[in-house]
């Protein structure tokens, strides 16, 4: 078990990082070449300067999908990714306001986010570990 855990630590964080970051670096580039329908979709949902917004989204999905992927900046990194989470979870999944058939689907959506909310506060107060371009994470005494 002791090596299992000497495993996990060493190799844990960027395992976590290269499993968490495609969600956003897929969704970025979606976006783009998605860029009229989903500034349409967000327009559809309220969303003032849709285009605007758009822009800014994609710049937090892949800019911070790419600061945590590779360790560099990944604290700050995070913090872009959990700020587009909450923002995109409270929008585009608001459980409490849909229909009836899409309660338990937005729900679900809701609840995933919230998942991953809590990888990215963790990524957020650990850093990015070993294995990463930065050197936040790594013990004081390897600094």
């Amino acid at each position: 078990m002791q090596a299992l855990c000497n495993l996990v630590k060493a190799y844990g964080p960027l395992a976590g990082r290269v499993l968490i970051t495609p969600l956003f670096l897929l969704s970025g580039y979606h976006k783009i070449m998605g860029f009229t329908a989903t500034a349409a979709t967000m327009a559809n949902k309220g969303l003032p300067f849709s285009e605007f917004l758009l822009v800014g989204t994609i710049a937090f999905e892949i800019g911070g999908g790419l600061m945590v992927l590779l360790g560099w900046h990944a604290r700050f990194g995070a913090l872009l990714l959990a700020v587009f989470t909450i923002a995109a979870t409270l929008v585009f999944h608001n459980f409490w306001a849909v229909e009836a058939a899409q309660f338990r689907g937005q729900l679900s959506q809701f609840m995933k986010n919230l998942a991953i909310l809590g990888g990215l506060l963790y990524i957020m107060a650990a850093g990015a570990g070993p294995f990463s371009l930065g050197k936040e994470g790594k013990s004081e005494s390897s600094r």
